[in-house]
C-alpha cells in the first residue's frame, strides 16, 4: 500500500492512455487541483478516478460498512439521494498534465490516465475529498507470447466492428497501435461499450485477457450490427405518428 490517493468518482471509466478533460466546480476539487499544482516538480501530480456503481458524488458522501455494496432501492429504480456512494473495485489514476484557472476560482484541466489501482480502504473526512489506500496493478502481458499471438486477430475484428460504425472505409494515413497493451487499451476506450464492460475491461488482470474479452464482445457487436442493417425497415415504421391531441 501507498500513501492515501485523492479520489475522483466519476460515472464513467478511465484507462490508461485516455486523455480526460475535466471541469472542476465543486469547492473540495478546486482544492484538490490547487494541491497538486503545488507539489514539488518531479511530483507526480495524480488522483484516482474510479467509477461509480450505484449512487451519486455529493458534497458529502456517506459510505456505508463496505464502499462497494449496493445503495437502497427507492422502488423507482432510482437510489435516493442519500443512498450510500458505491464504488467499483478497480480505479484508474488521472495525471495532471494542462490547468485552466477561470476567473472565478473554477478550473478546467486536462489529465492521462497512467496507471491502475485496486481500491483498499475509502476514507471519508481526511480531505475535503475522498481519499483511499490503494494498491497499484502492474501491467503484465500475460502468458509469454499469447498477447502479441491475439493482437492481429482481435485487431482484424476492430476493424470490421469500425467499418460498420462508421459505414465508411477507414482514412488514409489512420493507424493503430502495434503494441498489444496499447491497443487492448484503445479498443477499450473507443469501442461502443457499456460502462460495466469497460469496468470489466480494466478490472482484467493481464493484456491477454483482456484482448480475448475485447474480441468476445467486438464479435458480437459486429454480429447485431450485421443483424441490424440486414433486416430491411418498411417506410411506414420509421415516420413519426401524428398526436392524437
Amino acid at each position: 500500500m501507498s500513501r492515501p490517493l485523492p479520489l475522483f468518482p466519476l460515472g464513467t471509466v478511465l484507462l490508461p492512455g485516455l486523455v480526460l478533460p475535466l471541469h472542476v466546480f465543486e469547492d473540495r476539487y478546486r482544492a484538490l487541483v490547487r494541491l497538486l499544482m503545488d507539489l514539488p516538480d518531479g511530483t507526480p501530480r495524480e488522483f484516482g478516478v474510479v467509477a461509480i456503481r450505484q449512487g451519486w458524488e455529493v458534497e458529502r458522501p456517506a459510505l456505508g460498512p463496505s464502499n462497494r455494496e449496493p445503495a437502497p432501492s427507492t422502488g423507482t429504480g432510482t437510489p435516493p439521494p442519500n443512498a450510500p456512494l458505491s464504488l467499483y473495485e478497480v480505479g484508474c489514476s488521472a495525471e495532471l498534465r494542462q490547468v485552466t484557472e477561470l476567473a472565478d476560482g473554477r478550473f478546467d484541466i486536462v489529465t492521462v490516465g497512467r496507471r491502475r489501482f485496486k481500491l483498499g480502504a475509502v476514507e471519508v473526512g481526511a480531505a475535503p475529498y475522498l481519499t483511499a489506500e490503494v494498491e497499484w496493478i502492474p501491467e503484465t502481458p500475460g502468458e509469454p507470447g499469447v498477447a502479441d499471438a491475439l493482437a492481429p486477430g482481435v485487431l482484424a475484428v476492430f476493424h470490421r466492428y469500425l467499418r460498420r460504425m462508421r459505414a465508411q472505409p477507414a482514412q488514409p494515413g489512420e493507424q493503430l497501435p502495434d503494441d498489444p497493451t496499447v491497443l487492448s487499451y484503445l479498443i477499450a476506450a473507443s469501442a461502443s461499450l457499456t460502462l460495466a464492460d469497460r469496468q470489466h475491461l480494466l478490472a482484467l488482470p493481464d493484456t491477454a485477457a483482456r484482448l480475448r474479452a475485447e474480441r468476445s464482445l467486438l464479435t458480437r457487436e459486429v454480429a447485431l450490427l450485421d443483424q441490424v442493417r440486414a433486416v430491411p425497415i418498411p417506410l411506414a415504421e420509421l415516420a413519426v405518428p401524428s398526436s392524437p391531441n
